[in-house]
């Protein structure tokens, strides 16, 4: 695979952690409103998508947010398309940042069955992958959610998951599959010792070279994922948040240390609109620094 030498080498050994701003449709008004841009501030999707461009780029431009702590970041599909500064933003994370750049290429979830939500069926996938690596994204990421100890789902979530990531490397990029466990579900244990050996099954399955990257929920058992880190298939195995409060999130991740964190929610805890660009650039060097703390334990 033709991948670029400088990005593959921060993503195998870089030191620092996957930077997620990938909130879509769905979720965008709640990122907004965390971050205190109300509903009411904006009249329609243009210009809720233009608000919550311009916290990201906030956060893109902010003094702590390169590649000395922040060695990825996950884009929604309109801000790889949109520009920060004149400069493409894949362009100008790469560049400008020393960040690598991925996208967020799922198009949202299917209803609750068997315990999990497969992912929604993704359209014109082949000219969304050509799309992103003109534009010079490293890979991509593809989220779905298990929220029971269902074998028979959690395997179909997998399956659904490697395939698209076959896609995926046949472009030249390196996926993130994420099947995330639910951090409420009663059986999140059970869960997830099922979803490693449905994952080390399908890794075994991959051609030689062929790479992929695993962003997975915290574990119940500390190092469960050690031995998925350590395959020859894999790049790196990265965290989600799903829901932790940042403290919280950092404790449980420094537990995992084959695990480097991508974290949304906790990257973003405690910004405002409001704030002084000093005030802002302060509070998320902070939570940088947590996140970067827990991921290089």
């Amino acid at each position: 695979m033709g991948y670029d030498k400088a990005q593959l080498e921060q993503m195998n050994s870089g030191k620092g952690f996957i930077a997620a701003l990938d909130q879509s449709g769905g979720s965008t008004p709640k990122a907004l409103s965390l971050y205190g841009v109300e509903p009411s501030d904006y009249n329609g999707d243009a210009e809720m998508f233009q608000a919550v461009h311009d916290m990201r780029a906030r956060i893109i431009l902010a003094d702590d947010f390169t590649s000395e702590k922040v060695i990825g970041a996950i884009l929604f599909e309109r801000t790889m398309d949109d520009s920060i500064n004149g400069k493409p933003v894949a362009q100008l994370l790469w560049e400008d940042r020393g960040v690598v750049p991925f996208l967020k290429i799922d198009k949202g979830l299917e209803e609750t069955n068997n315990g999990v939500q497969m992912m929604k069926p993704i359209m014109e996938i082949d000219d969304l992958l050509a799309r992103a690596v003109k534009h010079g994204i490293f890979g991509t990421k593809e989220r779905s959610v298990i929220h029971e100890a269902n074998e028979n789902g959690i395997a179909a979530v997998v399956a659904q998951q490697f395939e698209l990531a076959k896609q995926v490397c046949a472009a030249g990029l390196v996926p993130i599959i994420e099947p995330e466990v639910n951090i409420n579900s009663d059986t999140k244990a059970e869960a997830e010792e099922i979803l490693r050996g449905e994952i080390e099954k399908n890794l075994n399955a991959l051609p030689e070279g062929e790479m992929v990257m695993l962003k997975l929920t915290i574990p119940e058992k500390a190092g469960l994922y050690d031995e998925l880190a350590g395959h020859a298939n894999v790049l790196r195995v990265v965290a989600l948040s799903g829901g932790y409060s940042t403290a919280e999130a950092c404790e449980r991740l420094g537990k995992n240390r084959t695990m480097i964190a991508s974290f949304s929610r906790a990257l973003t805890e405690g910004l405002n609109v409001k704030m002084t660009d000093a005030e802002f650039n302060e509070a998320l060097g902070q939570n940088i620094e947590k996140i970067y703390r827990a991921s290089i334990c």
